[in-house]
């Protein structure tokens, strides 16, 4: 089988499909210019070489279309936006979504015009020159991360760390962050070095599946069975399955959807399809200048109007998608419009340039700053910095890692300069891998484990903070390594699901006639250890109804969440359903959460809201004030990390009146709801000026805002005081 070029030259551009690169990769095709014109508008030539096979009807002969400057531009342009956003919005722009577009284009017409020369597919040289060209910047830059972890991040997160370089480079980082949103035992996907080389792994992905395809249809092509019409028909079925799979995704649980490579796959298949049937495009010349400008114009505005990172891949992702179809479809027959002379200019073009490695830099550099400076946002004169050494090492990598492994022609021997840059990137890259599987071998061996029951003597916990409290001075339990594993029953058993089915579990006295039902997300579960040793000693069943990320509601879309959620609603209204037929003594959920608005925390309308729904079924309600939440100036931070860098219990902790009110903001609602009673154990937590993350040689959090199965069994005691006061069951 022949193996796949782009020209007859073969110029050694930067990506997968033999054309330069662009973000994460977001590839832009660059051809040799030909010597026989077919076809001649201004000053781009569309060339049609000669073909030894006949075509299949339907099939036009395959062209060399002239290097497209103006989606070189679109591409400098998008990642213009992509970081401006990042560093100063902290949102997302529709960069990412325009080079997906761009990388379907490129990859997809460059593959089938080298099958429609070859009659195949070169699946092994194709896949072996996408790792040559796609791989050196990134090792470059995951060294880099893996360095800076170790020198400014503290221990517990080198685990993360390593997990997500394994998974990049085997291009599963989206996957792996799919699966982070879901687990509420994962750190915050959102500030990892690594987050944004998700888009990489879809469009590996991608490049795979295409070929794939690509290499049944050169196979059918062969027998004369099928042409370009056949095959632009069967990619706008695959894309528009994805689509509908995307739009559907997105309102049942847009954080998954976000990273899954079948709800993006459309997106990709779009500039899939516009390839293949771009020889049979012809598009007058004012016509072109408005799509121009109307494509031009969504680029721009795609990020001021949409929250792209709780809206995309559904239907708002048609906005920067359609802007990039317009762009390139503009652009087919000619681009001689004023817009495509703007994007083809030497400042758009030479960004375009240095978008791949400008792609990779920027954000580990934004996470580093950010965490080192403990804010959400760059300023202006902190952003530009962040941005500037971006650029700085952009061109370097472009420089002296992209271009001595990208200049040498088919066929020729390397010079020794750029054989040499071979050998350190590779030197590199199994460099990184040894340390990061190595890290996980030592994870693996050495697991971490709950510490179980301890001794009250020892470990009072929140005993410690009653007047008068003497105990002695013993090592922190669980410790930093031990408290991310540190979880309630219910999560080890899967009694909290993290989809729509309803799962009911017994703790506690089994047998008991007395019966609390625990219902809600994961800030109800976190106290299943104080209520069941409360049941076990006290004689009460306890009936979980947990679901992650789901306090009760009737809302699709609540005040609180950062996308829809519809699933939860569902679950809600099932679960009501069942605590009307269970008749449970009582139901234990939340009063109040954080307010994301500023210092303190309140009640959300959605919460009274599950309240009447209880009370119109007869339901007595437990509501229990929510746990303060680690935070300064608005930065949640974790409690493990804190103190892995030295951090102390007091100087890791946070003052009480950032967390909470001075007086419970659930008391003046509760009046109204002869059905709800208060419970408020912020005091077993916190101390009168400041919520620290140790109390009684127990570590509180084993996050930024859960407590630990072990602290949370020192607070029975208390909460057995305060639910005996207002059943009256002791």
């Amino acid at each position: 089988m022949t193996e796949l070029r782009i020209g007859p030259s073969d110029p050694a551009p930067d990506s997968a499909d033999g054309t330069r690169s662009a973000a994460a990769p977001h590839a832009l095709v660059k051809l040799p210019r030909a010597a026989a014109p077919a076809h001649q508008t201004g000053a781009h030539k569309i060339v049609a070489p000669p073909s030894a096979k006949p075509q299949p009807v339907g099939t036009p002969a395959p062209a060399r279309p002239a290097h497209r400057h103006d989606l070189d531009g679109l591409r400098g342009i998008a990642i213009a936006l992509v970081v401006a956003f990042h560093v100063w919005a902290g949102r997302v722009s529709g960069g990412v979504d325009v080079f997906l577009v761009l990388s379907g284009f490129f990859f997809t017409g460059a593959v089938v015009r080298a099958a429609e020369r070859s009659g195949g597919v070169a699946l092994r040289a194709t896949i072996a020159r996408t790792g040559r060209r796609l791989m050196p910047s990134l090792v470059v830059v995951l060294v880099a991360i893996a360095v800076a972890t170790v020198a400014l991040r503290p221990y517990t997160q080198f685990g993360t760390t390593a997990e997500q370089t394994i998974a990049t480079l085997f291009y599963t980082q989206n996957w792996y962050l799919a699966t982070a949103e879901l687990d509420y035992l994962s750190p915050d996907p959102s500030v990892s070095p690594l987050q944004h080389l998700w888009s990489m792994s879809v469009q590996g992905q991608f490049y795979l599946l295409i070929l794939a395809v690509i290499g049944a249809w050169a196979a059918a092509r062969r027998k004369g069975v099928i042409g370009r019409r056949g095959l632009v028909i069967a990619l706008v079925a695959i894309g528009a399955a994805s689509f509908w799979y995307a739009v559907f995704g997105t309102g049942q649980h847009q954080a998954w959807t976000y990273y899954d490579s079948a709800a993006r796959g459309w997106e990709l298949l779009v500039g899939a399809a516009l390839a293949i049937a771009a020889p049979w495009l012809r598009v007058p010349k004012r016509l072109r200048g408005l799509l121009a400008v109307v494509g031009l114009l969504m680029v721009l505005t795609c990020g001021p109007l949409f929250d792209g990172a709780n809206q995309f891949p559904g239907v708002a992702a048609l906005w920067p998608v359609g802007a990039a179809a317009l762009v390139i479809v503009s652009g087919v027959t000619a681009t001689d419009t004023s817009v495509h002379r703007v994007l083809g200019s030497r400042v758009c073009t030479r960004l375009g340039e240095l978008a791949y490695p400008l792609y990779l830099w920027h954000w580990p550099l934004l996470i580093f700053f950010l965490a080192q400076s403990g804010r959400t946002h760059a300023g202006l004169v902190d952003g530009l910095a962040v941005i500037a050494i971006s650029l700085v090492l952009a061109a370097l990598t472009h420089r002296y890692v992209e271009q001595p492994l990208r200049a040498r022609r088919a066929g020729e021997a390397a010079p020794a300069h750029h054989r040499s840059t071979g050998v350190i990137v590779s030197a590199l890259a199994g460099a990184v891998m040894a340390a990061a599987i190595s890290w996980q071998l030592v994870v693996l061996t050495n697991p971490a484990t709950p510490p179980g029951d301890l001794s009250t003597q020892h470990y009072p916990g929140a005993a410690a903070l009653t007047p008068g409290a003497e105990f002695p001075d013993e090592p922190m339990r669980p410790s930093v390594f031990e408290a991310h594993v540190d979880t309630p029953a219910a999560t080890s058993d899967g009694c909290i699901t993290p989809n729509r089915e309803v799962r009911v579990c017994t703790y506690g006295d089994p047998n008991a006639t007395r019966s609390i039902a625990l219902v809600g997300g994961s800030h109800s579960e976190h106290w299943l250890p104080a209520l069941e040793r409360l049941g076990v000693e006290r004689g009460v069943r306890i009936v979980s109804y947990l679901k992650e990320g789901c306090p009760l509601t009737l809302s699709d879309e609540p005040s609180y969440a950062e996308y829809p959620f519809p699933e939860c609603r569902e679950w809600s209204e099932e679960v009501l359903d069942r605590l009307a037929a269970e008749r449970p003594d009582w139901v234990f959920t939340l009063s109040t959460r954080y307010r994301s608005s500023g210092d303190g925390d309140e009640v959300p309308p959605e919460y009274l809201a599950a309240w009447t729904a209880l009370e119109e079924r007869g339901l007595h309600v437990l509501a229990m004030r929510d746990t303060p939440r680690l935070r300064r100036d608005g930065v949640f931070y974790r409690a493990d990390d804190c103190l892995a860098q030295r951090g102390t219990p007091d100087s890791c902790g946070v003052d009480r009146k950032v967390v909470l009110d001075p007086v419970d903001p659930a008391h003046q609602p509760a009046a109204g709801y002869p059905n709800v009673w208060l419970l408020d154990l912020s005091d077993s937590i916190c101390r009168p000026q400041q919520c620290r993350v140790t109390e009684g040689n127990v570590m509180i959090y084993r996050d930024e805002h859960h407590l630990t199965a072990t602290y949370a069994r020192t607070l029975a005691a208390e909460l057995g005081r305060q639910i005996g006061a207002v059943t009256r069951w002791w």
